[in-house]
């Protein structure tokens, strides 16, 4: 039998001050004593705040100085051959890893007992936060569907930390995602990558802004189509996205000091290769659009979904244009998705495409991340290449490989603790670190999962 882990205590909030479970209650309030005669109230003795509050970072400097070492481990780095052996964590990042790592002491030690640890799972597309599961109109943030060119608007400003998907995502062993505006506009926003766990959206930020989505195909007809407007086709849809080019060209020429403009600044990170241009699209014409476009701008080009970018896989490859494709568990809802398999990602990966596997949650629940992976084996994807494309892969699309995706020394201590092979679909994470810090614990007896407080 698996042994039990710890469940973590909830977070301490800073600032907040909290009376025992047997205070004593105040008189005329339930418990309390009877109402009477009214008593003096007693002075409130003197409290030194600033002293209170140092005493807290002192306290929470020294818990980031303090070493965690995960021994008897099955480590599969993703960069590197897989090994049996220690990984040390210290402020936050991997200090140490290998074989015959000696654990200081004085650390804190976790007996992994022979289970498996990686680095934490990375969904590149998803709307966390942005769209919750089951809600829909004036619930959902995620389209600002008033104009086909919305660069300027933000994933940030709309992500609701305590969105119960984010605690999915750690039950799945996903540590980090970029949240997408959606594919309503031609030019749908700005991105943001985050890690799944924290309070305050600015504890969670990894990189802001991470890319600027836009979408070809299906949606931004059908939606400006609707409304009688431009643009109600796919030659619509590219000119859209030309004069918003055009126009950002004819901004950057203009003279020092400009004046600000949010949407041409937007455009400009891009135009300057600063932040990749995400591209939503599906059928095989549309990916040809989108390097088209690619080509005439200059740009970064990151291929989202790519259903039937496999097609035309030899293109990509030879162009290093990556690949998020997914979600894979769907059904071919629409015209566009006809040439949807789970047999795709192995195609594209044998034509040498750099591919990342993503949920686009909540079209596909987050946790099922994972799962899409080893489906994606069983139907010829290399299992190697499964992992990195959860993991290394989509930390390279978000500019993020040099912190996560892998275990290496200096990198973030991003880490899941697995009961097993995590493309084994019996296995589960049973201990979730983001930044050394544990934030999700499975109980292997009681068959329940908790995230740590968010509060």
């Amino acid at each position: 039998m698996t042994p039990t882990l710890p469940t973590p205590r909830p977070a301490f909030v800073p600032g907040r001050v909290t009376k025992p479970a047997n205070a004593a209650r105040p008189a005329g309030t339930p418990g309390g004593k009877p109402r009477g005669k009214a008593q003096p109230v007693p002075a409130m003795p003197s409290v030194n705040t600033a002293s209170i509050s140092a005493a807290i970072r002192e306290a929470a400097d020294a818990a980031k100085k303090r070493v965690l070492a995960i021994t008897n481990a099955h480590v599969v780095p993703i960069d590197g051959e897989p090994f049996d052996g220690t990984v040390l964590v210290e402020g936050g990042r991997i200090l140490a890893l290998g074989v015959s790592v000696q654990v200081p002491e004085g650390a804190d030690v976790l007996d992994a007992k022979g289970r498996w640890l990686l680095p934490g799972f990375i969904d590149a597309h998803v709307h966390l936060g942005m769209h919750p599961e089951g809600e829909v109109g004036s619930t959902s943030d995620v389209n600002e569907m008033t104009d086909p060119v919305m660069a300027a608007v933000r994933a940030i400003d709309a992500v609701d930390p305590f969105d119960p998907g984010f605690d999915d995502a750690l039950a799945g062993g996903i540590t980090a995602v970029n949240v997408n505006p959606g594919s309503g506009n031609p030019i749908g926003g700005l991105a943001v990558a985050l890690h799944t766990h924290g309070r305050y959206i600015e504890e969670m930020v990894l990189r802001s802004p991470s890319g600027l989505k836009s979408a070809l195909g299906e949606n931004p007809k059908n939606v400006y189509g609707e409304k009688k407007q431009t643009p109600s086709t796919r030659l619509g849809t590219a000119l859209v996205i030309r004069q918003a080019f055009m126009a950002a060209q004819n901004w950057l020429a203009k003279p020092e000091p400009r004046p600000r403009d949010a949407q041409m600044e937007a455009l400009a990170m891009v135009l300057r290769r600063e932040i990749p241009w995400r591209q939503h699209c599906h059928r095989t014409d549309d990916v040809a659009t989108a390097i088209r476009l690619a080509d005439e701008f200059g740009y970064e080009l990151v291929i989202d979904h790519g259903t039937e970018a496999h097609v035309i896989a030899d293109v990509l490859a030879e162009r290093g244009i990556p690949v998020l494709i997914g979600p894979l568990f769907t059904t071919k809802s629409k015209p566009e998705l006809r040439g949807r398999s789970i047999a795709n990602p192995g195609k594209l990966a044998a034509a040498g495409v750099e591919i990342s596997i993503i949920t686009d949650h909540p079209v596909v629940p987050i946790n099922f991340l994972v799962h899409q992976a080893t489906f994606a084996v069983k139907e010829g994807l290399d299992r190697d290449t499964a992992l990195r494309a959860i993991t290394i892969n989509p930390a390279k699309v978000l500019g993020l490989a040099d912190r996560i995706g892998s275990l290496a020394v200096g990198k973030d201590a991003d880490l899941v603790l697995w009961s097993g092979d995590p493309l084994d679909v019996m296995q589960r994470a049973l201990k979730v670190f983001i930044g050394g810090k544990p934030v999700y614990t499975y109980d292997d007896v009681a068959r329940v999962g908790a995230a740590a407080s968010r509060v």
